[in-house]
């Protein structure tokens, strides 16, 4: 059944195809089942299904691209707004900056900047969505150079409860300007965001593997160096399970292995040959452990390093873990090897340690309501899930691995890492929770987008005063 209210195109229900199409997912572990569905191709049809929604007192949950979906708890009694809005990207290398419209993935945005010399401070796939990402901070394999990525968000346009549609910036509504960068959602339905550009002129990325067996040793070596890297230069560690596939790299099939990838970026010519020692005093030492048995790094594009950490770019059914780290002490390292390394049957497919810090922790100018992250190590777990067995298996590996990590862990989570409905996102200090709760209130008094409020968004990682 379809039905048309106000302009709004094909409300369905289930069993309409586009039904099914509003509710595709990357993440087919986590297919939301809302009471209601639309695809908005306009900002009109936007506010139209707000409309609706409102004159039917169902509460609206909102998506784009689909990712991080298993984090969108239950919508039995919700309308579902999937926005994909056309004239997706536009790029002013004058101002160096992207429009970008709801719907739009990171690699358009990439692909459109590369030939003017710009970037963005975008994920680890080209198919993650640009407006989630950065409502909900981002961390980019340059960030450790420029930071958290939604502190280079512009302004933004979005549609409020009222059904208004407005665009917010550091002159016009920076209260919510503020919160909606990181606040945890609930605020209104974003259809489009300006976002600084960054000048590259050389980016060296690549992924180097070896077989498991040598963790015990490269683990320890590339934590060491992590400790006094550039800010030119993101890393990250993962333990790989990959299956035998034909889209999974040969000397990485059916067996366990260490993996370091990363990026690491030149902003002009001259900074080049800076760039490549930078890599070259990571990857040296770590080759001359023991032969790699396969090496990617070298120079490419802006639009390659989107594929660096070969994530997949088709929907599969995944679990998922994460935590914050205060340290990574050799006594930590040892016992995640045991728990998960080439020895323990792990059914995770990934085990990552990725390497924060720098411009990560010490923000160029203040952003918005999650502008920092001071955490030095990201942990991050995966596993494939296609039965409750499978799911039964990844959940008990998911515990062993806390166990080992909790003497490093911190209470904190980064945003975008959460995906699950168990555990809550701890993000800021209790007294921007309560800032983002007003402002939250004020533009949502009835609570219209409550379902799309981080769990657990109220409590505190502990911000720094600027």
């Amino acid at each position: 059944m379809a039905r048309s209210f106000a302009g709004v195109p094909d409300v369905t229900r289930p069993g309409n195809p586009r039904y099914d199409q509003a509710c595709r997912v990357y993440n087919i572990a986590g297919i939301p089942a809302p009471a209601e569905a639309v695809i908005a191709a306009t900002v009109e049809q936007v506010r139209a299904a707000v409309r609706h929604a409102a004159a039917a007192c169902r509460p609206i949950r909102v998506m784009s691209t689909g990712h991080a979906s298993l984090s969108r708890g239950t919508m039995d009694d919700a309308l579902l707004i999937r926005t994909e809005l056309p004239d997706a990207v536009r790029i002013d290398p004058y101002t160096r900056t992207a429009w970008v419209a709801a719907g739009t993935r990171w690699e358009q945005v990439i692909t459109a900047a590369a030939p003017h010399g710009l970037t963005a401070l975008h994920g680890s796939s080209p198919t993650v969505g640009v407006i989630g990402y950065l409502l909900h901070g981002g961390l980019s394999f340059y960030g450790r150079r420029h930071g958290v990525a939604a502190n280079g968000v512009r302004a933004i346009e979005l549609v409020t409860a009222a059904g208004d549609h407005v665009r917010v910036d550091a002159g016009h509504d920076p209260d919510l300007f503020w919160a909606l960068r990181g606040g945890g959602g609930g605020f209104g339905i974003v259809t489009a965001v300006e976002v600084e550009l960054i000048d590259v002129a050389a980016t060296i990325s690549g992924t180097i593997a070896w077989p498991a067996e040598l963790a015990a040793t490269l683990v320890p070596a590339w934590r060491d160096w992590a400790a006094s890297a550039p800010r030119e230069i993101t890393t990250s560690l993962r333990l790989l399970n990959l299956p035998l596939l034909p889209h999974v790299p040969a000397p990485l099939a059916g067996a366990q292995s260490l993996c370091i990838s990363g990026s690491a970026i030149a902003a002009t010519a001259a900074e080049s040959d800076t760039t490549e020692q930078t890599v070259a005093e990571l990857l040296e030492p770590l080759r001359a452990i023991a032969e790699p048995n396969l090496d990617t790094w070298r120079t490419v594009s802006p639009v390659e390093v989107l594929r660096t950490q070969m994530d997949p770019d088709f929907p599969i059914p995944v679990r998922s873990d994460h935590s914050l780290l205060a340290a990574l002490p050799d006594a930590t390292i040892a016992g995640l090897l045991h728990t998960a390394g080439p020895t323990s049957g792990s059914p995770l497919l990934a085990v990552e340690l990725r390497h924060l810090g720098g411009a990560f922790a010490t923000p160029r100018q203040p952003g918005g309501a999650f502008d920092r992250i001071t955490a030095p190590w990201l942990y991050f777990a995966a596993g494939l899930a296609p039965d409750d067995d499978a799911t039964e298996a990844i959940t008990d590996q998911f515990a062993a691995n806390n166990a080992v990590l909790a003497p490093s862990t911190t209470p904190y989570t980064a945003p975008s890492f959460v995906e699950n409905t168990h555990q809550h996102q701890h993000t800021f200090d209790a007294e921007t929770a309560r800032a983002v709760a007003a402002i939250r209130q004020r533009h949502d008094p009835d609570g219209l987008f409550r379902g799309d409020v981080a769990r657990g968004s109220i409590h505190a990682l502990t911000r720094p005063s600027s």
